[in-house]
């Protein structure tokens, strides 16, 4: 269903007994709600929780969000990039975080645990700073505490940024995403990661939205010193064989916010299969049960 949230239209999904205990899920760059496995927020709704899944703005069946003189087309961006001019961001993690608490006011939700995941892992650091008397608790997975690219003019932005596709290459691009950043421990059979990159190109693949999501990653401030002054139950969940976003740096979010238990997952890396989910729930819930009540 759609939901207007921070003056946006979001794509929500919601699971488990309406006064169940709410739950909001933030998914990373570029992905949708349809990424998440069935195994994690079906098992979490069985727990008694309320489960909210959304599209972030500017995938799937949620807002498309340009703004004036803020470039998503990739070629854009590089010629800014080269004329070593400024590349305006139509939008920030702050305003990623305000979707939230706005869907939160859309749905009636006063307070609400929340799991956020990449992407998703740094707006949820940006709830815990800036709207922490909204959240219950806040789990941190698979992200960093700082900015990966200091520089957006750095070498490594033309490989980070996407282009439009084929309908064939985008389900080829998301295999070879498994194949390389997925749970090596707990993989994915390649024919449901093919039925899962099908659904997500039917609901909305759209590289501007991707590329302008990406811009508001890489322009992100460095929140370490913020994060030493949260107080809320927090925790740090990464996987162990994460090859995009290095372990270390999940623990030392973890070693900067105060009381963080940190744990790392063998065999994880940086997508979360129906395989893994269940150990995700478990150590979701136990956490929930005795800090974040």
């Amino acid at each position: 269903m759609q939901i207007t949230a921070n003056d946006i239209s979001l794509e929500v999904e919601l699971y488990g007994p309406q006064d169940g205990t709410p739950l909001i899920l933030i998914r990373g760059l570029g992905s949708q709600l349809i990424h998440w496995p069935a195994e994690l927020y079906k098992g979490l709704a069985a727990r008694g929780y309320r489960v909210v899944l959304f599209d972030n703005r500017d995938v799937g069946l949620s807002q498309r969000c340009p703004a004036p003189d803020a470039p998503g087309d990739a070629d854009e961006i590089l010629k800014l990039v080269e004329a070593g001019a400024p590349v305006p961001c139509a939008y920030t993690l702050s305003d990623m975080a305000r979707d939230v608490t706005g869907l939160m006011d859309a749905l009636g939700i006063d307070t609400a645990h929340i799991f956020g995941i990449s992407m998703g892992g740094a707006v949820t650091q940006v709830l815990a700073i800036e709207h922490a008397n909204r959240l219950r608790s806040a789990t941190i997975v698979m992200t960093a505490g700082r900015p990966l690219v200091g520089d957006a003019s750095g070498a490594i932005l033309p490989t980070l940024l996407s282009r439009p596709v084929s309908k064939q290459l985008y389900i080829k691009s998301w295999l070879w995403e498994h194949s390389h950043h997925g749970s090596p421990g707990f993989p994915m059979p390649e024919a449901d990661i093919q039925a899962e990159a099908e659904t997500a190109w039917a609901r909305g693949v759209d590289a501007d939205g991707i590329n302008r999501q990406l811009l508001a990653v890489l322009e992100t401030s460095d929140r370490r010193e913020e994060l030493k002054q949260i107080t809320l139950p927090c925790q740090v969940i990464h996987g162990i064989d994460d090859a995009l976003i290095p372990v270390d740096l999940g623990r030392e979010i973890a070693a900067l916010i105060p009381d963080c238990p940190f744990h790392g997952v063998q065999g994880m890396g940086h997508i979360i299969t129906p395989d893994l989910a269940p150990q995700i729930v478990e150590l979701l819930d136990d956490f929930i049960i005795l800090r974040g009540q």
